[in-house]
This record gives structure tokens, sequence and C-alpha cells, in this order.
């Protein structure tokens, strides 16, 4: 059964709770920058995720361990001025939160005040249990993030789908149980069974946003140059692309290269 989608000014973590209750599924995409965010919110992206996934995106890199904390701001901040509706969810960058949990709290005070972000995403369940208390202590709203969690990709040496195993699973639901207890508005489900992805989303009162994680969750997560296109070596199951901007931008500015070089750009009515 559709639901009528309600008009929010601002999305805020209240809004989500309240899409959950009332069959609202969540759209949430990913952002690292000013003109992508402005696209992204304008078309009525409920949440954006400010993503450690930039470490790969933007940066290049293999994974997504090499991101600092002062990268994660910058980008956070481009995104911040340019949203007016979405929800801003800021990922705290491998390193800032694990170790320690008062490092933890002033990382994520740094995010909130220099960034302007509304929210910050971490990964984990038990083992990080007490920076997530210290966190939502000083009042920061936080989004767990569990299932295959790209921080650890080296513990578990492979991108492939998490909890499968029953012992796994079990501790996914524990884990996801008490990250709402602690007080975490939503919750990420990455890449694990649509089985169990929708067993965990009916047993929380909290939304569970999913990525590879099937249709019986609460919202789902892309990284938008996946999504449209941009990327093209990248082609898990779970992601679909509407459109293919890769091949429309590499034509696009082969043409553009061409015009140059036989002085076809710019023509008369180009210029002054």
């Amino acid at each position: 059964m559709s639901v009528a989608k309600k008009e929010y000014k601002r999305v805020t973590v209240k809004s989500l709770v309240d899409m959950k209750k009332n069959g609202e599924k969540i759209s949430m995409l990913t952002s690292y920058d000013y003109t992508m965010a402005k696209i992204v919110d304008g078309a009525g992206t409920d949440v954006i995720l400010v993503g450690d996934s930039a470490s790969n995106v933007m940066a290049g890199h293999e994974t997504t361990l090499p991101i600092t904390l002062d990268q994660m701001i910058y980008h956070a901040s481009s995104v911040v001025r340019a949203a007016k509706r979405a929800l801003i969810v800021v990922d705290l960058p491998f390193g800032s939160y694990q170790s320690d949990p008062k490092e933890a709290l002033h990382s994520s005070i740094k995010i909130m005040k220099q960034s302007g972000g509304h929210a910050i995403k971490l990964e984990g369940g038990k083992e990080i249990k007490e920076s997530v208390k210290r966190i939502l202590n000083a009042g920061i709203p936080v989004m767990g993030h569990l299932g295959l969690t790209p921080q650890s990709i080296y513990k578990f040496g492979t991108y492939t789908v998490r909890a499968k195993e029953e012992e796994e699973a079990e501790k996914l639901k524990k884990d996801a149980l008490m990250l709402e207890r602690l007080g975490c508005f939503a919750l990420v489900l990455e890449k694990v069974p649509a089985k169990l992805a929708q067993e965990v989303a009916e047993s929380l009162t909290i939304p569970v946003i999913g990525i590879g994680a099937g249709s019986g969750v609460d919202g789902q997560v892309l990284v938008t140059h996946d999504m449209v296109g941009m990327t093209h070596e990248f082609n898990p199951r779970f992601l679909r692309r509407y459109m293919n901007l890769y091949e429309e931008m590499t034509e696009a500015i082969s043409q553009y290269c061409k015009d140059v070089k036989t002085v076809d750009f710019p023509n008369q009515e180009e210029q002054y």
C-alpha cells in the first residue's frame, strides 16, 4: 500500500522516526560537495550522508581508511551550505573514535561545531558501546552502522555479505537492540541477508536504512556517484544505476575537445 508523503521543511531525527511509524520509506544518498548536495537536496532526498566513502569516490583511495577528520569536516561544511531540507549525517572516520570514548566525543563535537552537520554516524556494535554513550550524553544524535563495516575491511578481508551464519546474525541482532536502547535515532544495515534485515527492522522502533539489505527495511541509501553512473567499475548486486553519466560525460568532453581543436568552439554567438 502506498503512503502519502508528508512535506517536511527540514527533516529531523524525529521526522525519520515519524516516517517509520507512518510506513513512509526513507530516501538517503551521499554528497561530498556543494554542487552535488544542492541537486540531491533539491530533488527531495530525506537524508544526505557525508560518507567516508569520499575517500574512495573523491580521493581515489582503495578503502575508506585514509580520510581524516579534518577532510570529513571540509566535505560536510560544503554540503551543509547547500542543503535546505535534508537531514545531514556525517561519518566519523577511521581512527577518530575506536580507541577511546573521550576521543570519540572530541571528534563528534569537532564535526558538529565546525561543519554544522546535524548528526554523526559510526560503525560497530558492542565494541563501541562506551563511545556511543558518551556522544549521546553530549546531546549529539547518533546513527549506527552494522553488517558490512568498511572501516573494518582488513579484519574481514572481503566486502562479501555479512551475517549469513547464525552466530554473526545473532550478534548483529543484539547489537541493533543495544544501539536502539542506548538512544541511536537510526541504523544503517549494509550487505546483510534481506530476511535478517527485515527481522531487525521489525524488532526496532527506530528506522533501519539498508544498502544491500533488501526491501523489508525502512529506507535505502546509495552512493550518489554510483547511482547516477559517474562510476562504472563498481557493480554490486544492490546497485541500480538510474543514469549513465560516465558515458554521457565522456562523450560530451570528447566533443568539447574536438570543437576546441577545430575552432568550432567558440562560435560567433559565443563571443563578445
